[in-house]
């Protein structure tokens, strides 16, 4: 059994955590608290900080005859880096008549042991700059330390998205690292006015982000408007971007997002060149990007690498494919049981033999085969990729067939709902929203026919209206209309007439 002495505080700290202050207050405590100029009361207090953790690697040292300490944290950093870069110079130094603010100031100035090298002057410091894969190094007599970039932790290597497939764009995607992220926009984007501003959030991760845009084209109201958001965004952790979004949104009774995320590089750049602000955040590889407008969800970058008359077909067929996900379940509902005066005569004989011997009512059935299609999916997406597509196979071929067969579905139904789900994939960043309004177009449908259906329309028209992003309506261009910006909405013009002049998303600002 491991002893639990390893990792617990002295008494008379646990006390004060208790008594004194709150939880809060400590982390703050610890982030503004300074160093020492003694180096063993610096090393007793980062040992009570820490609390006994084993990835802490503490190493007495003597440079140039002054006591020192290396600290650095086990797993963040290249050992062969640290070894040829910082510890063979500094065993190889000698400074006469040395004190520990000199050899310290003499390191800084006079050796380049590292490109990245920060000084960490308060304890806060030191443990972010560790946990960040830096080497830490305190001497005794300085009141401040010497930081030296040396990570080499492990990460996942640039790869193609997953979300965001393409036929002739670039094949790799943004990584978890948000320094390998920022790389890869600044090889695609080489400009001076390329700017790339790293900061700390969230009070216990203390998670990396960057901020993106061009100081050329970004509107300055709205790059301060999310710097104050950020300001007054208040967590403890960052683990996804879905942690950020809603801070950035403002609202939570929006149907749509007015952020949006991407994981190609080569989408980001564009979306930096219309003026807009991204958002890089260590530890996932989306970033955001703000504000989205509605018609984005339809255009890709393949769009942009064929014939405008090609892409203005696709797109045409993109947004057709969203009315039948969102409607084509609801409208057969509500026309089978309360307006079958729209359908001809064959076709309703059809429809009314196939629900002759269903069990259960029109209604019953649209729900319960979408809400099996949703268990299906989620079972597909949550198991090992080596079983999950068994979960296709048996539900599609095994329970899809055995259920139409017994007569408990009928097959005009499912094939309504299969278009449906199939039309649905063409638009996967508005898979949410189509999901859970099916339902409900389905509910309208079934209890008040065409009617319902329509005055759900309605509504759903009316909070997109109303949808805007720090100004910026995301029904733009459409409404307001921006006739510059329709050349890339409805249609596509070739790319020569699209490069002059440059728009930005500034222009439709209200």
């Amino acid at each position: 059994m491991l002893s639990t002495e390893a990792g617990r505080l002295r008494p008379e700290y646990t006390e004060r955590i208790g008594n004194t202050m709150s939880r809060k207050d400590l982390q703050q405590t610890i982030e503004q608290e300074p160093l020492r100029p003694g180096l063993e009361a610096n090393l007793s207090r980062i040992k009570e900080i820490g609390g006994g953790t084993s990835d802490l690697l503490i190493n007495p040292v003597r440079v140039s005859g002054i006591p020192c300490v290396l600290l650095c944290c086990e797993g963040m950093l290249s050992t062969a880096t640290i070894t040829e870069l910082v510890l063979h110079p500094l065993m190889k130094l000698q400074l006469p008549d040395a004190t520990g603010p000199r050899l310290l100031e003499h390191i800084n100035d006079e050796m380049l042991l590292s490109v990245d090298r920060p000084v960490p002057l308060t304890f806060g410091d030191v443990f972010r700059t560790i946990n960040s894969g830096f080497a830490v190094l305190l001497a005794d007599g300085a009141n401040h330390a010497l930081a030296f970039g040396v990570q080499g932790y492990d990460k996942r290597g640039i790869d193609e998205p997953s979300s965001e497939g393409n036929v002739m764009g670039a094949h790799e995607g943004f990584t978890e690292v948000v320094r390998t992220n920022m790389s890869l926009i600044r090889r695609r984007m080489k400009s001076p006015v390329l700017v790339q501003q790293l900061f700390v959030m969230g009070e216990k991760s203390r998670t990396d982000l960057c901020l993106c845009y061009m100081s050329d084209r970004v509107s300055p109201r709205l790059l301060e408007q999310i710097r104050q958001d950020l300001e007054h965004m208040q967590l403890e952790t960052i683990l996804s971007s879905g942690y950020v979004r809603p801070f950035l949104e403002r609202r939570d009774w929006r149907i749509f997002h007015t952020t949006g995320t991407t994981e190609r590089p080569d989408v980001l750049c564009s979306k930096l060149l219309e003026g807009r602000v991204a958002l890089l955040i260590d530890g996932t590889p989306f970033a955001i990007f703000l504000p989205k407008l509605f018609v984005e969800n339809f255009q890709t970058l393949d769009d942009y690498t064929c014939k405008p008359y090609y892409a203005a077909f696709v797109r045409w067929i993109k947004y057709l494919a969203f009315f039948l996900a969102l409607l084509l379940p609801g409208g057969y509902t509500a026309i089978a049981l309360h307006h079958p005066e729209l359908l001809n005569s064959t076709l309703l004989q059809l429809l009314t033999e196939a629900e002759a011997n269903a069990p259960f009512s029109l209604m019953t059935e649209s729900i319960g085969v979408l809400l099996m299609y949703e268990v299906i999916r989620e079972a597909g997406i949550r198991l090992p990729k080596a079983v999950g597509g068994a979960v296709s196979i048996v539900a599609g071929l095994i329970i899809g067939d055995a259920a139409v067969s017994s007569g408990f579905i009928s097959t005009p139904l499912l094939t309504v709902t299969a278009l449906s789900v199939t039309t649905g994939f063409v638009i996967p960043e508005l898979s949410h929203e189509i999901t859970v309004f099916r339902f409900l177009f389905i509910l309208c449908g079934g209890l008040w026919g065409l009617f319902g259906i329509s005055l759900l329309g309605m509504v759903m028209l009316l909070n997109l209206c109303a949808t805007e992003a720090y100004g910026y309506p995301i029904t733009a261009p459409l409404a307001p209309f921006a006739p510059r910006a329709m050349r890339d909405v409805l249609t596509r013009i070739g790319l020569r007439r699209m490069q002059t002049g440059n728009f930005t998303v500034e222009e439709l600002h209200e």
